[in-house]
């Protein structure tokens, strides 16, 4: 079976990419990946908080003024939180390029259109193959309005493709407003592929403590429905890659994400909560299920089920809604 795809211009063995999560902290991991079948890997973020302390010291200003509002002391992690700083990272990235025959995917995690951005140059020259842009933003600021909030996303594009010669890839939010209009700008801006979708992680409340506690939620193949939607409207509409990720954990849910578009597929709770060992077993079931329904390669099927041949996208989902809605019925 050939599983062969390209992402970003970037040729891979297989669709199967880890997405970037702790596990990409620890070389062995990295390795145990690539071994496992991975096509190239997204490690860890550096978020825009560790570049902008460490490159302009600004620990002790974090601080200055808090006294009047003593819960604004621990909005931010300790810089000694961080595991990596960009040193670090950068050190980190490096061993992964001379350790591993698979393309490694930086990543930067950051909200503003600040200097943090800039750091994809360091990242290049360190060996990337490839840089992703993460941004993590939720705009709660009712003066803020949803022009101003598409521009901070475009004007970071834009930033770090001056500055980089390799692929850029965008993680993108799931809520703007005209999804579809919004990915083919952040193409004319300079991305050359596009992660769908980036998760929101939601607060939750600790009743004990009655405080606001940051939870983290492994995802589930549910989640996947999203971004297959997306994908499939978006294959061949624009002319950039497109990476799955968020609900991706069985072979069915990759060949599912393949079928409508995507190049690639990102797992990341998955191995979180079964193991690297579980992207073989992803693998050999892919592999096995090609060969069972006479598929000999990716390409062959990559997009099939895509509304790349539909003139009109918005009344096709309008017709899947009503069908779904009209062919339900309440079991009593």
């Amino acid at each position: 079976m050939d599983l062969r795809t390209s992402y970003l211009g970037l040729e891979l063995r297989t669709p199967l990419v880890p997405s970037s999560s702790p596990l990409c902290e620890s070389l062995d991991n990295l390795r145990a990946m690539e071994e496992a079948g991975a096509g190239a890997v997204v490690l860890h973020s550096l978020f825009e908080e560790q570049i902008e302390i460490d490159a302009l010291s600004i620990t002790h200003y974090l601080g200055t003024g808090t006294e009047s509002y003593a819960e604004s002391l621990s909005y931010l992690p300790e810089p000694r939180e961080f595991r990596f700083g960009p040193q670090e990272y950068l050190e980190h990235l490096w061993r992964a390029k001379q350790a591993l025959g698979i393309p490694v995917i930086a990543s930067l995690n950051g909200r503003t259109g600040g200097g943090w951005s800039g750091f994809a140059r360091q990242l290049q020259q360190a060996g990337a193959d490839a840089v992703e842009l993460n941004i993590y933003d939720v705009p709660a600021d009712p003066g803020v309005t949803g022009a101003q909030v598409e521009e901070r996303y475009l004007q970071i594009v834009r930033t770090v493709r001056k500055s980089v010669s390799i692929p850029v890839a965008i993680k993108v939010s799931p809520f703007f407003s005209a999804t579809a209009n919004m990915a083919h700008r952040l193409v004319e801006a300079g991305a050359d592929g596009l992660v769908l979708f980036n998760r929101f992680y939601q607060p939750d409340v600790d009743l004990n403590e009655l405080e606001i506690r940051p939870r983290v939620l492994l995802s589930t193949p549910q989640t996947m429905r999203l971004p297959m939607r997306w994908i499939a409207i978006l294959h061949g509409r624009i002319q950039a890659s497109l990476a799955a990720t968020g609900g991706v954990h069985t072979h069915e849910d990759v060949l599912k994400m393949l079928m409508v578009g995507a190049d690639v597929t990102m797992l990341c709770s998955a191995l979180l909560r079964h193991g690297i060992r579980h992207l073989q077993a992803v693998k050999t079931d892919l592999e096995r299920w090609m060969q069972e329904h006479e598929f000999d390669s990716v390409s062959l099927m990559k997009g099939n089920l895509s509304q790349k041949s539909c003139a009109r996208p918005e009344e096709f989902e309008r017709a899947n809604y009503t069908k779904a809605i009209t062919g339900y019925h309440l079991k009593l």
